[in-house]
């Protein structure tokens, strides 16, 4: 079983797309909303979705536009950031969330720093985990993160990385979840789910990188009435392999009130791998 936790999943029209979403806990409890990252899907939080449907939260975990069961628009400019914002905006609207508790991780990361700069009033406190805010990649990358952004950069080739990650049954995005975390942190039964859901489509999960460069993801600005002053805690497993830690401090530079928690035997999958962090983090 993919969770202990009865669930429902409902599909949304937002933004023009159909967002496919998993729902549990208290319908009238505090929302909380858990926004996945690359290569992952709503079942990403699945431990999370446990714990805190049990303490009465209303718990949101969408598949982002181009994964899983979510609709996969063919255009790469259909994943640039303004979209990919626009899609929990208007969910948030048509479930009537307030004082949401938005937790993200990787691409939800990203996600969660552009709505807590420009839609800082749908959220009581923001959780990131292992994603910098935008303007301290742009302005403090290290050279050693150019390094580990190889992948970004493959990605941009056309019809290339879909052909080769679709080798193997998916082996190169099971072996790269399975290579940079802590040993014995993914299941067999966790990498089933993956696989099933990645079978639905490479392509528009690539797309998000293809389509960083023409989005606003650099430009997203910091200063006077776009820094960030709703509560942020920013989690940091200090052995990932795709980011590096030392973007992590400057990202609190671009927020009034946030604090960094680190974990030295952690790695980008700090979420699966720190249950008792997510646990903590309201």
């Amino acid at each position: 079983m993919a969770t202990a936790t009865a669930m429902k999943s409902a599909f949304y029209t937002v933004n023009g797309i159909r967002l496919h979403v998993m729902e549990a806990g208290d319908p009238e409890g505090q929302p909380v909303l858990f926004l996945h990252g690359f290569p992952e899907h709503w079942y990403g939080w699945h431990k999370q979705i446990d714990y805190f449907a049990a303490r009465n939260f209303r718990v949101i975990v969408p598949d982002q536009r181009g994964y899983n069961l979510s609709d996969k628009p063919g255009q790469v400019r259909a994943y640039e950031l303004e979209q990919l914002t626009q899609d929990i905006v208007d969910l948030i609207a048509q479930l009537r969330l307030e004082n949401t508790l938005l937790v993200g991780h990787d691409w939800g990361g990203i996600v969660s720093w552009h709505l807590a700069t420009y839609h800082p009033e749908l959220f009581g406190k923001i959780v990131i985990a292992n994603v910098p805010h935008p303007a301290a990649l742009r302005k403090k990358m290290p050279l050693k993160q150019f390094f580990k952004s190889w992948y970004i950069y493959f990605f941009q080739i056309p019809r290339l990385p879909e052909q080769l990650i679709s080798r193997n049954n998916l082996s190169m995005l099971a072996n790269s979840m399975l290579k940079t975390a802590v040993p014995g942190t993914f299941s067999a039964e966790d990498m089933s789910h993956y696989r099933e859901a990645w079978s639905k489509g490479i392509s528009p999960m690539i797309n998000w990188y293809r389509a960083m460069l023409s989005s606003k993801l650099f430009k997203i600005t910091a200063s006077g009435k776009h820094q960030i002053r709703k509560p942020l805690l920013l989690i940091w497993g200090k052995q990932d392999a795709a980011l590096s830690f030392e973007l992590a401090p400057p990202s609190l530079d671009f927020c009034v009130n946030a604090r960094l928690k680190t974990y030295e035997d952690a790695t980008h999958w700090i979420h699966h791998e720190k249950l008792k962090v997510s646990m903590r983090i309201y």
